[in-house]
Order: structure tokens, then sequence, then C-alpha cells
């Protein structure tokens, strides 16, 4: 059975250069995340509030911990002291929670705003319309805590890989014009976050520069 270092090293080596990868280490132990930290990978993801404050505590403190799962507003204390990154930002209610704990903290949390692209309706997501109501919005711009740094999306769960491409390339169209609306002079707004261990490869050809991989290091998840 492959190690995670060297299943680390396979990962990166089929990845292009500015293309960042947050290895997702959800049900995963601390020994797994040591093996790849000890190789050289120093951003992690995670799904759940709580595990990733124990893991915090519990790990090297050089670690950029990112948050990718869906995260809920009474949660989001566990993670504003440290969190590197919040990848799904899918409300102005879960925006506004995450400047007011960055103020807590003294900190500006680094976002990014998650985008419906999915025929699941059990993705989360704003659509285009919510996005530009959102950075139109006062509320917005008032919020001195938080800096949004690029999009995300997940693809529909298809063997369809036409289909898959198709949806990376809508928010791939979308990154774009809202960097060019919103951000032209914010050279902070650059991340475009999509793919993931079965679809990254899409996801790269689409335009993706930070991918979220897991089973492909760490090997299949552990249900809890």
């Amino acid at each position: 059975m492959s190690s995670v270092s060297e299943n680390l090293k396979i990962v990166k080596d089929g990845l292009p250069e500015g293309v960042t990868l947050v290895a997702v280490s959800k049900t995963k132990p601390a020994e797994m995340i040591m093996e790849a930290y000890e190789s050289g990978q120093s951003i992690f993801g995670e799904n759940k509030a709580r595990e990733l404050a124990d893991k915090y505590e519990e790990l090297p403190k050089d670690i950029d911990w990112h948050m990718i799962g869906h995260l809920q507003r009474n949660k989001v204390k566990y993670i504003a002291p440290f969190v590197s990154l919040i990848h799904g930002v899918d409300s102005m209610r879960l925006l506004r929670a995450i400047n007011k704990e960055g103020a807590k903290n003294d900190r500006v949390i680094p976002c990014l705003l998650q985008i419906h692209i999915a025929s699941e309706e059990s993705k989360f997501g704003l659509d285009a319309g919510e996005l530009t109501e959102m950075l139109k919005s006062d509320d917005f711009k008032s919020f001195d805590h938080v800096k949004i740094q690029g999009l995300m999306g997940m693809a529909t769960f298809t063997d369809d890989e036409s289909k898959v491409a198709s949806e990376f390339g809508t928010l791939k169209k979308l990154f774009d014009e809202t960097k060019q609306q919103y951000f032209t002079a914010d050279s902070d707004f650059s991340i475009l976050s999509m793919g993931m261990s079965g679809d990254y490869k899409i996801a790269l050809a689409e335009g993706s520069n930070m991918v979220r991989i897991g089973s492909s290091i760490f090997g299949a998840r552990n249900y809890q």
C-alpha cells in the first residue's frame, strides 16, 4: 500500500506551477497529517470546525488550516482565532458572523465565496444574482474583518465529464467577471478553488488554481 508521502508526491508532481494544493485531512489522524507535513505539505483542509480546532491545538502551529466544509454560524468562533482560509461562505449571514468573530480576535479572516454550480440541490452556494447582491450591499462594504480572496465551487458528482467541465467553466467565467467588476485593483482576489480527488484534473483544465485533494493522498475517507 502506498504511503501518504508517496501519494502526496504523485499528486504534487501532477499539478501545474501556480496551483495550490489543499490536502484534505478530514477524519484522518494526526499521524497521517504529520507524515504529509514532514514531506513538505503545509496546507490542510477540514470540514468540521470542532475537529479543525482540535487538530490546530495538537499539530504544528505553522500549518495553514483551511475550513472547506459547510460552516454553521455558531461554529465560527472555534476557528476564528487561527483559520487561514474559509472556503465555503455561502450567505451574508455567515459572512456577518465571520466578520464579528474576526473583530473579536482582532484579525482579518480570509474567505472564499461559494458559488452553486452543481445540479444537485444538496450542495451549498450563492447563485450569480445573490453574489452580485452581496457585493453591492452596504453591509458587505462595511465588513472590515473579512477579506474576500476569490470564489469556490463544487461540480455535480457524475461520470459525465463534459457536464463537470461545463460547470467549472461557468465558475471560471463568473470569477473573471467578478474580478473585473468588483476587485480589479485587489491583488488578493486571486483564488479559484475548484476540483477534488475525483475531478481536479478537469478543474485544472478549466482554470482552477486551488484544488482540494483528500483520498488520493490519505486513502479512502473514514466516515464517522
